[in-house]
């Protein structure tokens, strides 16, 4: 897949980075010139570029790329500027970094794919980790094992999940669980998308259908194979 990923800053390029690991083209932008310089050497392409300008933004490829992550926190207002100017280049998907309650509930208010909060869920780990007294990590298993949530591939749209239970041959990927998005309105009564377990053995829903969310647990080769097949 193609990202652009916008914000460069600790959380913006390890997701760059970790993309790019994952065998994923990834363009990065960040008004530091500094920043863009650090990292210009691990990812596909780096612009220095400030967001906020329509112009400016304009002049990356929006509408090219499977996903666009604003990947901004610290600025709320280029957080949603920059939201809002894609929107209006016509990005097809954005993702969007909020920092608290506030800029989670105006990203809501774009109808954008999917807020990401990873200072929440930071936190959360932790406290399971804390609770349950072992270490408790997101994502990464340990150095060649990991647990993926990604968007269903066109080409598993409207096949039985019990037929695609394997993804990969030779069994080193498995779908853990899907989920489904609906819709409900938020503290400032602003609809918005929430995702519920899809039930795998009822026949009624356990098709693939557009928007449904796999929880997968594969090896690293594994991914880089079935992301290069899309």
């Amino acid at each position: 897949m193609r990202y652009l990923i916008i914000g460069l800053g600790i959380y913006g390029s390890n997701l760059a980075v970790d993309l790019t690991n994952l065998g994923h083209e990834v363009i990065g932008a960040d008004i530091s010139h500094t920043i863009v310089e650090s990292i210009k050497d691990f990812i596909s392409t780096a612009y220095i570029l400030d967001s906020t300008d329509r112009v400016a933004l304009s002049a990356l490829p929006v509408k090219n790329v499977d996903i666009v992550i604003v990947a901004i926190g610290e600025n709320f207002g280029a957080s949603i500027r920059t939201v809002a100017l894609l929107k209006e280049l016509g990005a097809r998907h954005i993702y969007a970094r909020a920092i608290d309650k506030l800029h989670e509930s105006i990203l809501q208010g774009f109808h954008i794919d999917r807020i990401l909060t990873p200072e929440q869920r930071a936190a959360a780990d932790l406290t399971r980790e804390m609770g349950v007294g072992a270490a408790v990590q997101s994502l990464k298993i340990d150095s060649g094992h990991y647990i993926l949530r990604f968007q269903v591939p066109q080409a598993f749209i409207g096949l039985k999940y019990g037929d695609i239970s394997s993804l990969h041959e030779g069994n080193d990927m498995s779908l853990i669980a899907v989920s489904r998005p609906t819709e409900e309105a938020n503290i400032l009564g602003i609809v918005h998308r929430r995702y519920a377990l899809v039930p795998l053995d009822n026949p009624e829903t356990s098709r693939a259908i557009e928007g449904d969310i796999l929880t997968t647990f594969g090896t690293h080769s594994a991914y880089r194979t079935l992301f290069a097949s899309l």
